[in-house]
């Protein structure tokens, strides 16, 4: 179980805590190596406690999502006693990054682009795939909220609202910009940075699309902060930067 968080919030806050324990995190390991259920008496075992006090911590590790618990299977023969109660991993992801960062988002981008069949180069393709992805979460976004024709200051408010419900950080440096405070995809913006920093216009300015926010633009500016993209009313702001098609 890789443990993925992308943002700071209690469920997170939770699991890294019930893993503080040093018991719990021996048991957390059992039941990750073990292979099968483990039971109560496998825990106790292993940790060199009690049962009731091993049975406590795992409790608490299901309690934390990091842990699921179900009863021995009712059809095995038993001669004394109820079912034993047996635990195992959940198949949740859970991985810790602060700042946020999205590398999945840029594994499925690169792939979607490495998959199209349109006759242009891997590097455009995967441009299309990011704004085709960031115009579906809009589109989401634009139908669920049903936020009508967008001024400057309702646009920037729904696509800040939009980006940091999937994950992002956006911020207000100044008044009428969004800008996502941390790079989504560092470290591997910093190694090829006019890729990169385009797929993430890209998806940002897909994203704006599907919410119809035609009254501000994605732009590139990378002397801005961490990360290169914000966005503002549209004209206000050109590229300071390279260029970043977003379709």
């Amino acid at each position: 179980m890789t443990v993925i968080v992308s943002r700071v919030n209690d469920a997170a806050i939770v699991a890294l805590a019930t893993l503080g324990d040093e018991s719990r995190r021996r048991m957390f390991d059992l039941a990750r190596r073990a292979g099968r259920p483990i039971s109560r008496d496998d825990a106790a075992a292993e940790v060199g406690i009690s049962r009731k006090l091993a049975a406590f911590h795992l409790e608490r590790l299901v309690e934390a999502g990091l842990l699921r618990s179900h009863f021995e299977h009712a059809g095995r023969l038993r001669t004394v006693g109820r079912a034993p109660k047996l635990y195992e991993p959940v198949g949740t992801d859970l991985r810790v990054s602060i700042p946020p960062r999205q590398p999945d988002l840029l594994a499925e981008i690169l792939l979607d682009g490495a998959l199209s069949d349109e006759p242009v180069s891997p590097l455009e393709s995967a441009r299309r795939a990011a704004f085709r992805r960031g115009e579906r979460l809009g589109e989401q976004e634009r139908a669920r909220s049903r936020p009508g024709r967008l001024s400057v200051e309702r646009a920037l408010t729904l696509s800040e609202a939009t980006l940091s419900g999937a994950g992002f950080e956006p911020v207000r440096p100044r008044p009428g910009c969004v800008r996502l405070g941390s790079c989504p995809f560092h470290p591997l913006a910093q190694a090829q940075p006019e890729a990169v920093c385009g797929f993430n216009h890209a998806f940002v300015s897909g994203l704006l699309s599907g919410l119809e926010a035609n009254t501000v633009e994605a732009v590139l500016d990378p002397d801005g902060g961490e990360c290169c993209v914000e966005i503002t009313a549209a004209g206000a702001a050109s590229d300071r930067g390279f260029e970043g098609s977003g379709q």
